[in-house]
């Protein structure tokens, strides 16, 4: 039978197992992929991270001291330039899947990065570039924001930061977790989980750096040599990943990704009035297996894109009109997984502001350790990952073999059971930041005392574990889907992720400003003064909001689950030629002639 995308079961195989080195031949199992050659791959993550946290996390203070922009628009201008390599993770993902494969895309946006952190590094340094110094805690009204040509050199090497990063992140943890061959090393399925947590253990260790060392580096040795370290630690991470060249298994581009999936929805709309037959394979009628996808009952319309129908005549359908039972589903698996990406968006909104709202409480604290040492606010959010250092590699070796024991399941609990553990907690992370912001703003306006930064480890400490839990869990939930060809694209999904709830952010910044003030007082968050705003109010908002998103993660996890293939899949269907529903057309009559 003709294949809308000409994929049978022996095809499919070898798409799945057609990975090649460097030089393009056929790569060597022996040779090249496992752990060694992800942990390259690792390294770039670490130095990567540690390069964009430091100006991401810091950059709020820079925009305010340096750049002379108010509090909320500094704000905004920081979640909207995290939100922006994030959504460019899916031009990353696109470009990798379709035309460059993911170590090519990983080089190629890696020097753009690079030569983005160079220019801030020189915009930094040279006060031609930068508005007058100002005080802008004392002076605020006179000091002069950064306009016309200064803005420009700014916003043109922040955005060359923010297309490399975006291009990179997607592919670092899909070219890492591409060095194991899940369809053939059954026990590679194991050590993938293990790379997922090596990833964030990977990241938390650059985060940590950053938010320590080039943070301190930032605050004593000025910017722009803040800067020039992060261009270093960039340096240094594609020095890494091009290191293990020779070791890499590279699954080659497949052509455009979105071709296949627009080919099922025309497909289906121009046959919308045809019958959908029911499949009977073992009794069953809810499913038919093809390949190594099985045929669901969600999203039924879909089905009608592989009615094949026959009036008499050899002329094979265009693709555009016949597609296979493994593209619909595949169609179907991109579906069902949006709304549990919607799910992380608030979460994502909540971390939005541990980087910026949450380092002006920093600043407003008191921040002496010693005599002598005072920590950077935006160290704050080195606490959660000091401990994570330590449980991550805990949890790998510790917990995950015991829940696997329990439930069978590899990565010791599913990555929707993660992923929903982790958003219940990051309720928690607002409920304790807003009681932490109340007793600090109480405390200055009522006794005139400044309390410890300290008081504010727990809502990091706890987000942290939060993100450890989501961040992963949504990471190895998309990757396992079985969307062949279009992995660094599903890992650009869990980034948008991060760029929607930045966005979010954004808009509720200007939302409860909007809605909170009147004619005679600003709103929560208008004032450069945090004594003078209610950021402990916006807190609570956020916790409100956190649960209720928790609540309808909830909902959504337990249909996906339902709705989904079992774990356990035959290839009865696909020795028997089911793939496409047969129906022979006479005159104006459609009769179904299902034929296994």
């Amino acid at each position: 039978m003709e294949e809308g995308r000409g994929t049978d079961k022996g095809e499919m195989k070898h798409q799945q197992e057609n990975t090649v080195d460097w030089r393009g031949r056929p790569s060597n199992p022996k040779k090249h992929g496992g752990m060694s050659a992800a942990a390259f791959v690792l390294g770039l993550q670490a130095f990567e991270i540690m390069g964009i946290a430091a100006v991401g996390n810091n950059l709020i203070t820079y925009l305010i001291n340096e750049m002379h922009f108010s509090l909320s628009k500094s704000a905004n201008i920081v979640t909207n330039f995290v939100g922006t390599i994030f959504l460019l993770a899916l031009l990353g993902g696109y470009l990798s899947d379709s035309h460059l494969g993911c170590f090519w895309t990983i080089i190629l946006f890696g020097f753009v990065e690079l030569s983005g952190f160079i220019v801030l590094s020189v915009q930094a340094h040279l006060p031609q570039l930068k508005p007058a110094k100002c005080n802008m805690l004392t002076d605020g009204d006179m000091c002069e924001e950064a306009k016309g040509f200064k803005a420009l050199i700014f916003f043109v090497a922040l955005y060359l930061v923010a297309l490399g990063s975006g291009c990179v992140k997607p592919n670092m943890i899909a070219h890492g977790a591409d060095q194991f061959n899940l369809q053939t090393n059954p026990s590679h399925s194991k050590k993938l989980s293990t790379y997922f947590n090596a990833a964030y253990f990977a990241f938390s260790m650059g985060e940590l750096i950053a938010l320590t060392v080039l943070v301190w580096i930032q605050t004593h040795a000025g910017m722009d040599v803040g800067f020039g370290v992060s261009a270093a630690a960039m340096a240094m991470g594609l020095i890494v990943v091009v290191s293990g060249t020779l070791y890499y298994r590279n699954k080659p581009p497949q052509g455009s990704i979105f071709t296949p999936i627009a080919q099922v929805f025309v497909a289906a709309m121009l046959k919308r009035k045809q019958i959908n037959p029911e499949l009977m394979i073992n009794g069953d009628q809810n499913r038919a297996e093809s390949g190594n996808v099985v045929q669901t009952q969600r999203f039924r319309f879909l089905d009608k894109a592989c009615i094949k129908v026959e009036d008499g005549s050899n002329t094979k359908e265009s693709p555009w009109r016949l597609c296979s039972v493994t593209q619909v589903e595949q169609v179907k698996i991109l579906i069902s997984v949006i709304p549990i990406f919607a799910c992380t968006i608030v979460f994502n909104t909540v971390l939005a502001q541990l980087q910026t709202f949450s380092v002006q409480q920093g600043s407003a604290m008191d921040t002496q350790l010693t005599k002598s040492f005072h920590i950077p606010p935006a160290s704050l959010q080195s606490i959660p990952y000091i401990i994570l250092i330590f449980l991550v590699p805990l949890y790998d070796k510790f917990f995950v073999p015991f829940a696997r024991k329990i439930t069978g399941h590899e990565s010791g609990i599913s990555p929707l059971q993660r992923i929903g553990s982790g958003l219940f907690l990051s309720t928690f992370s607002m409920i304790a930041a807003a009681l932490m912001e109340k007793k600090r703003r109480d405390s200055a306006l009522g006794s005139g005392e400044i309390i410890s930064i300290f008081w504010i480890t727990p809502q990091f400490l706890i987000f942290g574990l939060s993100e450890m839990l989501t961040a992963v869990g949504l990471i190895e939930f998309f990757y396992k889907q079985s969307l062949q060809g279009m992995q660094a694209f599903l890992m650009a999904m869990t980034y948008c992720s991060y760029s929607f709830g930045f966005y979010l952010s954004s808009v509720l910044v200007s939302l409860v400003n909007k809605i909170t003030s009147s004619s005679s007082k600003g709103g929560w968050l208008s004032d450069n003064d945090l004594n003078k705003d209610r950021l402990d109010l916006f807190y609570w908002l956020l916790a409100v909001i956190s649960f209720l998103n928790f609540l309808n993660y909830l909902f959504w996890a337990r249909w996906h689950s339902h709705s989904s293939a079992p774990p356990t899949i035959q290839n009865e269907a696909d020795g028997m030629g089911l793939n496409h529903y047969i129906l022979t057309k006479h005159s104006k009559d459609v009769v179904d002639e299902n034929i296994p």
